[in-house]
């Protein structure tokens, strides 16, 4: 058997293009002791992946010219010699963009395609929903009564961040593009208001529904955004950093102007990497399963249907816009 894969071909400048990407086949690989085989089932793609593929200091190495593409996905395990696994657990992991995997379970968990779908350990129930809950419950310090603000608000980790907000008893106001992306958060998924970049004046649309303040900015965006939101902060005012996809194809990363508004609200902005919090991840997973369970949280995903050669133009809908809620390749 062979195995199709993914690599990185070439260092992106600006815009990820199809020639820095290489689609090769190898020979599918035994497992050795310790190890088990598996096959891909589905693959997650998430803003990240673009910081991932640049050769600078982050909180993860970049990824090699000529290795796998990284990314989170779960397995249906097909062959084992290690006393954890066995033919038919799925597992999720960071396995990268292949169809067959090798690994020795670092890092890897079973996961129950009774209790959920598989795309949503990637999503709802994954690094996304995760960096929702820690984000905006431990850096963002919400309260209850509080106004919360979510940039990027109809994407994987938004609609969760939003979703959470209200659960624990926030006004949430998202901020996404489109009317069909702002129905959709205000009729489907409970936030209070729904701002459309593309059309309206952000910070003064931000004024108007929040004219006490926003308490809580969760940004998934950076850039204008950023700074609309600085512009209109309450007292003690926490704005968590979790994303910045309007910069992450920027070849001069921009800063916010206005970050003395931080200074005079007496306000804080700090950056997180969810993988700090990944000794509570269980607990956390639970309570938002409950959450999901009675319905107080509604999963939103979007899944495309392929092959791993379609990866690459998957990938560039989540910098076009185009997704909605968790973005997901399932493997024909």
């Amino acid at each position: 058997m062979s195995n199709r894969q993914i690599q990185l071909a070439a260092r992106p400048v600006g815009q990820v293009q199809p020639t820095d990407w290489a689609h090769v086949t190898v020979p599918d690989a035994e497992p050795g002791p310790g190890e088990f085989a598996g096959r891909t089932k589905v693959i997650s793609l998430d803003p990240a992946m673009r910081g991932w593929l640049d050769d600078r200091p982050s909180y993860l190495p970049p990824v090699g010219i000529g290795d796998v593409m990284r990314a989170g996905s779960v397995i249906e395990v097909t062959a084992s010699n290690h006393p954890d696994y066995r033919p038919g657990d799925h597992v999720l992991g960071t396995f990268g963009v292949q169809e067959h995997v090798v690994s020795d379970g670092r890092g890897a968990r079973k996961v129950d395609p009774a209790l959920a779908p598989l795309t949503t350990y990637l999503g709802a129930l994954g690094m996304p929903g995760l960096t929702a809950y820690f984000g905006l419950l431990d850096v963002g310090a919400l309260k209850e009564g509080e106004t919360v603000v979510v940039s990027g608000a109809a994407g994987a980790v938004g609609t969760m961040a939003g979703q959470i907000a209200k659960v624990r008893g926030a006004r949430v106001i998202g901020i996404a593009g489109g009317p069909a992306k702002c129905a959709l958060l205000t009729d489907e998924l409970g936030f209070d208001a729904a701002i459309d970049y593309r059309v309206d004046d952000v910070r003064k649309t931000l004024r108007g529904l929040a004219p006490d303040g926003i308490d809580v900015y969760f940004d998934n965006v950076g850039g204008k955004i950023l700074e609309a939101a600085l512009g209109n902060l309450a007292m003690r005012a926490r704005v968590v950093l979790s994303g910045a996809i309007s910069q992450y194809n920027a070849t001069e990363v921009r800063g916010p102007a206005n970050y003395m508004s931080l200074l005079v609200r007496r306000a804080r902005m700090e950056g997180f990497v969810v993988f700090d919090y990944a000794d509570r991840f269980p607990s956390a997973v639970r309570e938002i399963a409950g959450w999901i369970a009675d319905g107080r949280i509604k999963v939103r995903e979007q899944v495309v249907t392929g092959t791993v050669d379609d990866f690459p133009s998957t990938l560039d809908m989540l910098f076009r816009g185009e997704n909605v809620g968790k973005l997901v390749l399932r493997l024909a």
